[in-house]
């Protein structure tokens, strides 16, 4: 079969003959792929630099971690695969498959499960998001900081405020439901002193954070508390695109109302990681259906893999490989 395969290690994959894979495991089922989405993880995955494979070596490798096609009862299904997806068939867990409603196209189906997964687990999971809560999505301009506008206000918040560099990003935002946008280049003094404001004026419950680095410890330092009853407020952290680490203040910790916690692989029990197939990512599905979620996509056939592997694909747009 075709497939996009990485034979060394940080290689830009090839569009190539690959072994058809087998079901081995009685949980394993075949898929025939048609549209494979790729994303940060799955350039990392197969450069060998995400924590999930650091200390795996190297074989040729199919690239990609899910996808869309069909069973081969005609099911039309989203699934997830350990063993590779951007290729003519996958092997999935049956586990991790969801159906797709056949009103929605294969590649928006593709793309839009992992950023529900970097924004609604987050939200429902970590943060424990309420109707009527207000949140703070830091470093909102990217693919699933879009979604999670969207997914805050399907999940009733009263108030999204968002944060970005891109400002034409950021006042697209608006049509998607945001209610107030803060530029992150401006002066650091003006930044804190708008998130104190916002924060006075509608107390943040929830902020969700995709880019970690200085802005976070400029979040944390317009929070701190001055010794009386502050506001409780959850920070959840997704990526790390601005730095993997910051400095913080133990004064912030004591003297502020702050629940500090991480969203990603690893950190979601087994029974949130199985509500992610059977609840959360059937629910958004519909919920595209319906017009209340939008996901754009660049649709690439696979025999151009290797040319779009690391071209600029237009912002707001995920990248998608059809099959």
């Amino acid at each position: 079969m075709k497939a996009a395969v990485v034979f060394e290690k940080g290689s830009i994959p090839q569009y190539a003959d690959f072994p058809e894979p087998e079901t081995i495991q009685e949980n394993e089922i075949l898929v025939s792929v048609k549209a494979a989405s790729i994303k940060n993880l799955d350039k990392a995955r197969a450069g060998g630099n995400h924590y999930s494979t650091e200390n795996k070596e190297h074989q040729p490798t199919i690239i990609g971690t899910d996808g869309t096609g069909y069973l081969e009862n005609g099911n039309k299904v989203y699934f997830f695969s350990k063993k590779g997806t951007v290729a003519e068939k996958a092997v999935a867990d049956k586990k991790m498959i969801v159906s797709i409603p056949e009103e929605l196209d294969f590649s928006i189906a593709a793309a839009l499960p992992n950023a529900v997964m970097g924004s609604a687990m987050a939200l429902k999971f970590k943060a424990g998001l309420q109707p009527g809560n207000v949140v703070l999505i830091n470093g909102a301009t990217g693919i699933t900081g879009r979604i999670a506008v969207q997914i805050a206000k399907l999940y009733g918040a009263r108030k999204v405020i968002v944060t970005g560099r891109n400002e034409e990003s950021l006042q697209a935002l608006r049509e998607l439901g945001a209610d107030e946008v803060v530029s992150l280049k401006q002066e650091d003094h003006d930044f804190k002193k708008k998130i104190k404001e916002i924060h006075q004026q509608t107390p943040i419950d929830v902020v969700l954070d995709y880019i970690w680095g200085h802005s976070v410890e400029m979040i944390l330092s317009a929070f701190k508390g001055d010794g009386t009853f502050s506001h409780k407020t959850k920070l959840v952290t997704i990526g790390g695109m601005s730095g993997d680490t910051i400095q913080l203040s133990s004064q912030i910790l004591r003297g502020t109302d702050i629940q500090i916690s991480g969203s990603g692989l690893g950190s979601w029990t087994k029974e949130e990681s199985a509500r992610l197939f059977t609840e959360i990512i059937p629910e958004m599905y519909q919920a595209a259906v319906e017009g209340k979620i939008k996901m754009d996509t660049e649709d690439v056939d696979i025999k151009n893999i290797e040319t779009v592997w690391n071209a600029e694909i237009q912002s707001g747009k995920r990248l998608v490989i059809r099959i």
